[in-house]
């Protein structure tokens, strides 16, 4: 692309301009809260400054009573005990904050050292992504990262993974006004910050950087201060108000008794030094009360147990940051969810094959390792393509490349074959890789597994592969594809009904001393002989816990909602699976982001409790949702990996993210799900209760004391 291309980019004194007036293209990190600040937080509690003034008054009346010569060190006591239980209550809280956010530290450490191809005075250089200015013209290539939000001057088959903004792992890019899609969630000419070129290759303007990009603004969202109060803070500073009423009522009526009793009593005050001392005695009798009605033992008491819920959230993999979210999510009552990566594995897999037709029409399976169509449909997945399988971590391997076609890679390996191994000895003569304009990929190959065949494999959506055929192999014999085709039309619209992909397969026999090309314009060329050999359905699998956990946050009273950047189509499909979706709903149910942002705050507040899956979600339809729930008494509790989730994480009451989700995603959270696993949401709603039944049954016990003493 260096050679064809009529670009020229900046030039050094166009960089330098654009860097001074737009900046650089680095995200402003969240400012650091030291250590000290951290420790003075906790001191916030109402309990707490309660405490402190306790902890003031019984220092007074302690040295009125040493002074007045009471005996023995003992009378400050009182002070000592309160100030132990301050120091305990507070310290404890700050340990272990202090604590999980080294862990966190460690887990969301991210490398940003990643170079840039940018064209620059007419060719191509390297430069660091904090170096790419406005105007910059950079090349895409496939496993690039996008370095900033620019709009496309050249692309070719360009496919983008948007999960990071939108949730959505494949999205088709074109500069081409006939490629549009008016339905996408961002213009179908632009490319995002943080987004992946999966394949094909491009050219991008940078039109902003830094902070003003897509994902910096939704990282900028998500470091907003959360001013919502958790449900324990509301309920301790009514009881922290009622404590103080009632405490400044009792010594009130204390001081109002005991002047009525000096009045009727002159004689025993004869003189102002014996009126003087009466008064004393009396506000020190007013202080005691109040310091008495004060359960200094309960600020010590809730961050103990906050401590020991922290502990045994960890233990089941969710790893807290703030100590508030323990015991908010036991008073969850609404949790918003995103799909890809929390719901679903973000891995997409084989659902259903129908190779040679097979399967639904009760034959036996295939046997890829026995006969020729086994070798057949194994060494067609394997030569055609371009994926990769990094097989580091052998429970799930990482699929390098384009997604549906590591579907294929995936569900080689799931038979016990070896795709590399198969690859290798096959020896390639030439190939077309997929493109969207065409909608197939072909690849001429001499045959390892058949005995050194000459053979063309294809691959591509299914209706353009059918098209292509001359045939249909069905059990080893070639048929007609008209009496095939309401068949494999009906198999493919019930597939594409459940929100999943298909993919169509044909090979053809081509003759072994020919050394003429198949292709002609990049194109496959005429009368080839193709032959069908079938189909495969691939989707994003639920995650196997997912269905029974929220199911069990259902049985719990807590309405759960999908909120995702995906379709329609296949959120509805997701949310059946999991049983979220029910028939009786009716399309009040459901909305999507455009009609979403479209409702007035009014209209929204009327309909929010009702919704059940918002699809084509923005960042910040997210946010929107969770302060309207919020807004009608709701408390709140939002899970997500993506950085499109930043926002709303953070402006929930509790913000959940995924261990394998974006750094932004666990910045703006409070909990951390190590395992990725739905179902620890639900210990992490078990032990928010646990821990509110204990909190109250400890104020019953202290308040209870309080009042006989």
């Amino acid at each position: 692309m260096e050679n064809d291309t009529n670009f020229h980019g900046l030039t050094k004194q166009e960089v330098e301009s654009s860097r001074e007036q737009h900046g650089w293209n680095i995200l402003t990190p969240p400012p650091k809260t030291p250590i000290w600040k951290q420790l003075l937080e906790k001191f916030k509690d109402p309990i707490i400054r309660i405490l402190l003034v306790a902890l003031a008054l019984s220092f007074v009346v302690s040295c009125y009573q040493f002074f007045s010569g009471a005996e023995g060190g003992d009378v400050f006591l009182e002070p000592v005990g309160i100030l132990v239980a301050v120091l305990l209550a507070t310290g404890v809280g700050f340990y272990f904050e202090l604590k999980a956010n080294r862990k966190f530290d460690i887990l969301n450490q991210v490398n940003d050292d990643v170079m840039v191809k940018v064209l620059r005075e007419g060719r191509v250089q390297e430069v660091s992504r904090k170096e790419v200015v406005v105007g910059d013209v950079v090349l895409l290539e496939a496993g690039n990262e996008v370095p900033a939000d620019g709009v496309l001057l050249e692309s070719l088959s360009l496919r983008v993974n948007e999960s990071t903004l939108t949730g959505e792992p494949v999205v088709n890019k074109s500069c081409k006004e006939e490629d549009f899609d008016a339905d996408a969630t961002y213009p179908t000419n632009k490319v995002l910050r943080g987004t992946t070129i999966m394949e094909g290759h491009g050219y991008m303007r940078v039109e902003t950087v830094g902070d003003q990009t897509e994902y910096g603004k939704v990282y900028t969202g998500s470091q907003i201060e959360n001013t919502v109060k958790t449900p324990l803070n509301l309920q301790l500073e009514k009881l922290s108000r009622l404590i103080t009423r009632i405490s400044y009522g009792v010594a009130a009526l204390i001081v109002v008794g005991r002047v009525i009793m000096m009045l009727a009593h002159p004689e025993a005050f004869q003189s102002w030094l014996q009126i003087g001392a009466g008064l004393l005695n009396t506000f020190m009798m007013a202080v005691t009360v109040i310091v008495v009605t004060v359960p200094e033992g309960l600020p010590m008491s809730v961050a103990l147990s906050l401590a020991l819920s922290m502990k045994r959230m960890l233990e089941a993999q969710n790893l807290v940051r703030k100590m508030h979210a323990c015991e908010t999510m036991g008073a969850c009552t609404v949790i918003c969810t995103d799909k890809t990566g929390t719901l679903t594995q973000n891995q997409m897999r084989i659902s259903a094959t129908q190779f040679l037709l097979l399967g639904d029409k009760g034959q036996q399976p295939l046997r890829l390792d026995t006969d020729d169509a086994g070798r057949l449909v194994k060494e067609c997945i394997a030569a055609n393509t371009t994926a990769f399988l990094d097989e580091t971590d052998i429970v799930k391997p990482k699929v390098i490349g384009n997604p549906t076609e590591g579907a294929l890679l995936l569900w080689l390996r799931d038979q016990g074959e070896d795709y590399a191994a198969i690859r290798q000895r096959v020896e390639v003569e030439e190939q077309l890789t997929f493109s969207t304009e065409r909608k197939y990929m072909a690849t001429v190959v001499r045959s390892f597994l058949l005995r050194g065949k000459r053979m063309l494999y294809v691959k591509g959506a299914p209706e353009i592969v059918f098209a292509l055929c001359r045939g249909v192999l069905v059990e080893g014999r070639e048929e007609k594809p008209e009496a095939w085709k309401e068949y494999v039309d009906h198999q493919l619209l019930s597939y594409q009904n459940k929100a999943m992909r298909t993919l169509g397969f044909a090979v053809a026999e081509l003759d072994q001393e020919s050394t003429e090309s198949c292709f002609e314009e990049g194109r496959l060329k005429a009368g080839l002989g193709l032959e069908f050999i079938g189909f495969v359905a691939i989707s994003d699998p639920v995650r196997q816990d997912v269905p029974s956990a929220i199911g069990a946050c259902l049985d719990a009273g807590i309405d759960v909602k999908i909120v995702t950047g995906d379709t329609p189509g296949t959120a509805t499909e997701i949310a059946r699976q999991v049983h979220l979706w029910k028939p009786e709903y009716t399309e009040a149910n459901r909305i999507t982001g455009p009609e979403f942002a479209a409702l007035t705050d009014e209209e929204l507040e009327a309909r929010v409790r009702d919704l059940k899956i918002i699809s084509r979600a923005r960042p910040m339809d997210k946010e929107r949702l969770v302060k309207t729930l919020q807004k009608k008494g709701e408390v709140v509790a939002v899970t997500g990996d993506g950085t499109n989730d930043a926002p709303a994480l953070n402006a929930a009451q509790v913000g959940l993210s995924m261990g394998d989700g974006t750094s932004v995603a666990k910045e703006a959270s409070d909990i951390t799900i190590l395992d990725n696993a739905f179902s620890s949401i639900v210990s992490a709603v078990m032990w928010g209760r646990s821990l509110y039944q204990n909190v109250q049954r400890f104020i019953l016990f202290q308040l209870t004391i309080n009042v006989i003493a």
